[in-house]
């Protein structure tokens, strides 16, 4: 048995993301037929209404929370005490900044 094929495994990955389980030749039909006028700008009112956040708050969160907890602790492994320091700082700056990114972005769906 043949190990998998990396390209084909990329190219296989790339397919399921842009076409996220839609019919490839009804979206790039869509694509191709060019925006509706209704929807000249990209980011019209309707664009947006169609493409919601997904990911949640809490995702959001542990996802920044695990890169810097592997940056963390490689600064630890290496014994770079002002790295660490940095690290911790610069994390809960982000977290910070996401935070009232999120509020902002909850404030913004309940109006709607």
């Amino acid at each position: 048995m043949q190990p998998p094929n990396p390209r084909r495994l990329v190219l296989s990955a790339a397919r399921k993301y842009i076409f996220d389980n839609k019919d490839p030749e009804r979206f790039l039909e869509d694509v191709a037929s060019g925006p509706h006028e209704s929807e000249a700008p990209r980011l019209t009112p309707n664009a947006i209404e169609r493409s919601r956040m997904q990911r949640t708050r809490d995702k959001i969160l542990t996802n920044l929370e695990e890169m810097y907890r592997e940056a963390f602790e490689r600064a630890r492994t290496s014994g770079d005490p002002s790295q660490m320091a940095t690290l911790d700082f610069a994390y809960r700056r982000e977290q910070l900044y996401f935070e009232v990114l999120l509020d902002v972005r909850d404030a913004l769906d309940t109006k709607r």
